[in-house]
Order: C-alpha cells, then sequence, then structure tokens
C-alpha cells in the first residue's frame, strides 16, 4: 500500500459553484491551503461523463490540474434517493437546469415520491454522497468518500446552505441541513459535529492528505 502524497502550499478547486466553493475554503483554510476556483481561474467545466460521483470528481480535478500545472481539489457529491432509484444521484445538479433551479428541482422530487404513495420517513430515505479527488500534474490522484443518511421533508425548511440541503433531514436531527449554521453542517470537531457527507470525505482527505 502506497503511503498518501501531502497537500501543500495552494490549490485549484475545480468547482463553479459559490456554495460548494466557500464550503470547500472554511475546510482547508485551518490546514494553510490557499485556494482559487476555476471559475476565478476561467477555467472551462470538462463535460462529466463518469457513472459514479468518484469518476466524476476525478474528471473535473484532473481537468483542473491540466490545466494549471497545479494540484487540484475536486468534489462531486449528490442526493439518492431512494425510493427513487438512486436519483437524482450523479444527476443532482442536472436536475436543476441550466439556471441551476433547485426548487424546481426539489418540486421534481416531491412530485415523484407522491406518485410513488411515498409519504412516511421510511418510504422517503435518502442520502448525501460526496467524493473528493486531488489530482496532481504528474497523474497521482487522492480519492475520498463520504456519506450521510436521512429522509426527504415536504415542504422544504430553511434558507442557510445550498442545492438539496433545505429538502434533507439527516438522521438523528431535527431540523433539515437549509436550518444548520454552516459550522452546524460542515464544521469539524472539536467546534463542529462533521456531519455533511463533504465533511465526513474531508476528514478523510486530512487525515492522509493534509497537516494540521
Amino acid at each position: 500500500m502506497s503511503s498518501h502524497r501531502q497537500l501543500t502550499g495552494s490549490v485549484v478547486i475545480a468547482t463553479h459553484n459559490p456554495g460548494k466553493l466557500a464550503e470547500m475554503r472554511e475546510l482547508l483554510s485551518p490546514y494553510g491551503i490557499a485556494a482559487q476556483s476555476a471559475s476565478e481561474l476561467n477555467l472551462a467545466e470538462p463535460e462529466e461523463t463518469g457513472t459514479t460521483f468518484a469518476a466524476n470528481a476525478r474528471i473535473k480535478a484532473t481537468a483542473a490540474s491540466n490545466a494549471t500545472e497545479r494540484a487540484a481539489f475536486a468534489d462531486d457529491s449528490g442526493l439518492v434517493v431512494e425510493a427513487l432509484a438512486g436519483e437524482p444521484g450523479i444527476y443532482s445538479a442536472r436536475w436543476a437546469g441550466p439556471d441551476k433551479d433547485f426548487r424546481f428541482a426539489m418540486n421534481r422530487i416531491q412530485t415523484l415520491l407522491v406518485e410513488k404513495g411515498a409519504a412516511s420517513p421510511d418510504q422517503r430515505r435518502a442520502h448525501f454522497i460526496a467524493a473528493l479527488c486531488i489530482a496532481w500534474p504528474d497523474g497521482h490522484v487522492e480519492e475520498f468518500e463520504g456519506r450521510v443518511d436521512g429522509h426527504i421533508v415536504w415542504p422544504p425548511r430553511g434558507e442557510a446552505g445550498f442545492g438539496y440541503d433545505p429538502l434533507f433531514l439527516p438522521d438523528g436531527h431535527e431540523r433539515t441541513f437549509g436550518e444548520m449554521t454552516a459550522l452546524e453542517k460542515h464544521g469539524l470537531p472539536p467546534l463542529g459535529l462533521g456531519l455533511s457527507h463533504r465533511a465526513r470525505a474531508f476528514v478523510k482527505l486530512a487525515t492522509a492528505c493534509l497537516k494540521p
């Protein structure tokens, strides 16, 4: 088993999503890692042709690393609704359309669940998955995955977070991701619980590749 490579200095965050960028910057900042985003560097968004979260994270990280000749960090994440055969899954962002209208996407999920007669929490089980990838210009990659389980609520609750957060109630909690502060949702111990899928994946990444 080869040892993990340490990430030092600066990194390109391969995202054009301001919500994801804010979360990733918060997660990286305690480690002294400076970050620029793909959108700030005017990088093109690669076509996400992978069939898994991990594959799409690798596509984004590798493209940004090749374009900048720097280490690049990418996330691919989404909401998996069990009663919908795992949809929207890797298509979570695409369900919101070109205008990133997640209210429309949340309405679509609710409509499909109603059509299936999914009314109880047990019938509305869902989980978020986040796959993180760091890619270096020499082709080396490090990959990590995190998951958080819960169920879909309706109507959506809370204005915090982004994407499907107002729809998702994590197990063991009484407030949705959309009702939680950033610290509650993805803050790392000792200040936060490291609750979100992205935080859980990041803990694995930090243990392997970052020095506090």
